[in-house]
């Protein structure tokens, strides 16, 4: 790594995924950019100030007492130059330019190619979308066999590679694939939610949300054969068309929003909240007191207990990223914290490491809106308590009291979801 003593300034709006790498990587080597307030796309580029910077008037444009320097990319490799982010080896440092290329003609021209003449700025042509995301999904299948076996694109850690193409991969998520598309692609989504949720990432980036849906084709792009009306077509404006804004007006009206379906089940006695303030309060005597009063709250009707396994536990090699990728898990499981009741275990003192859990959730069955909204469901095996047997009743009891050793097994860390 080196030492910088001067401040460089890029130029673009700072909501952007090209200017996020630079940013990014700058908190991995600990330099320190600025990115200049108040630019206006469409007037700050075109000054003569920043035009002698880059002549066609693209950004970013990243300013250092050098010389200017512009393309994202190119901007993201000065930054992270010296630094581990380009690898300890010159293998790694070609993986490393392989990835960065590959997401570039993979992803990012094709997710473009998908998005602008969405958002108006360019012709829309249905085949050249259908190309785009033909291309895209070829991409994707590419990565997703990759991931099935590797955590990063190279190495044991986070590297420019990781930075760049999770970046190229944000505006997808963003606008146009939502849970359905990525939903094929179960390792591209595992990588691609742990790279978000890096603090890191999240400094830069702040809370990510994935689309529901692809943005639609831009209004404007609809106003092509629109015939001017006839005079004679004028007189038909007596026609009192008035019911037909007042339809309008009834399809427009605001709905009220449907309660979730488990408000619907009938009451239960297991009050979720006083068996949470029971676990949080219980800090001696725990079977006595926590787990006895477990068992005398549990309604067996109105909740149900299951546990997971983690389908992929020999991806689990380094002891961090294990971690950061059930914490992740639990971040986005926050939309079920009025109905549920987690503890995930990560298992063993050598990678791989093992991930299981315990979960406790409103109703018979795993809440539908969990299963659909929370990707990391896929990613593991769930299987229902037996509560007739004893065996898995103990199983339940060792895993809420954070049982060392759990199965023969040391505890590398419990996380608890409440």
């Amino acid at each position: 790594m080196y030492n910088v003593t001067w401040l460089q300034i890029i130029h673009s709006v700072k909501q952007s995924k090209n200017v996020y790498k630079a940013l990014i990587a700058a908190e991995y080597v600990g330099v320190e950019i600025k990115v200049v307030d108040d630019f206006e796309m469409g007037v700050s580029n075109k000054t003569p100030e920043f035009l002698k910077m880059n002549p066609i008037g693209k950004v970013p444009v990243l300013e250092t007492p050098d010389g200017p320097i512009f393309e994202s990319n190119a901007i993201a490799r000065y930054v992270a130059r010296g630094s581990f982010l380009f690898g300890t080896s010159p293998i790694e440092y070609g993986q490393i330019e392989q990835w960065i290329d590959f997401s570039a003609f993979e992803f990012d021209l094709n997710i473009r190619g998908w998005y602008i003449p969405r958002l108006g700025y360019g012709n829309y042509i249905k085949p050249v979308e259908e190309n785009c995301i033909s291309g895209l999904k070829r991409g994707l299948d590419a990565l997703n066999k990759y991931l099935a076996s590797h955590t990063f694109l190279v190495g044991d850690g986070i590297t420019l590679a990781d930075i760049i193409t999770t970046c190229n991969m944000f505006m997808a998520f963003k606008l146009l694939t939502p849970k359905s598309f990525t939903s094929e692609y179960p390792h591209v989504e595992r990588y691609f939610w742990t790279m978000i949720n890096q603090p890191k990432f999240r400094k830069i980036v702040g809370e990510f949300k994935q689309t529901e849906a692809v943005i639609p084709l831009s209004s404007a792009k609809k106003t092509e054969a629109k015939p001017k009306p006839e005079p004679k077509k004028e007189v038909k404006k007596t026609e009192a068309p008035k019911p037909e804004v007042k339809a309008a007006e009834e399809e427009e009206a605001p709905k009220p929003k449907p309660k979730n379906l488990l408000e619907l089940l009938p009451p239960s006695k297991m009050v979720l909240d006083d068996w949470k303030r029971l676990y949080s309060n219980t800090k001696s005597n725990f079977r006595e007191v926590a787990i006895k009063g477990f068992w005398d709250m549990f309604d067996p009707e109105g909740y149900s207990l299951w546990f997971c396994d983690y389908k992929y536990n020999d991806e689990n090699t380094v002891s961090f990223v294990t971690m950061n990728k059930v914490g992740g898990f639990l971040q986005r499981m926050d939309l079920a914290r009025k109905y549920a009741f987690g503890k995930m275990f990560i298992i063993g003192n050598e990678p791989p490491f093992k991930v299981k859990g315990l979960w406790l959730f409103r109703g018979p069955e795993i809440p539908k809106f969990v299963m659909d909204k929370c990707y990391d469901m896929e990613l593991y095996e769930w299987t229902k308590v037996d509560l007739s047997d004893e065996a898995e009743r103990e199983r339940v009891n060792q895993m809420i009291e954070d049982h060392e050793p759990f199965e023969g097994e040391a505890l590398l860390d419990a996380k608890c979801f409440k």
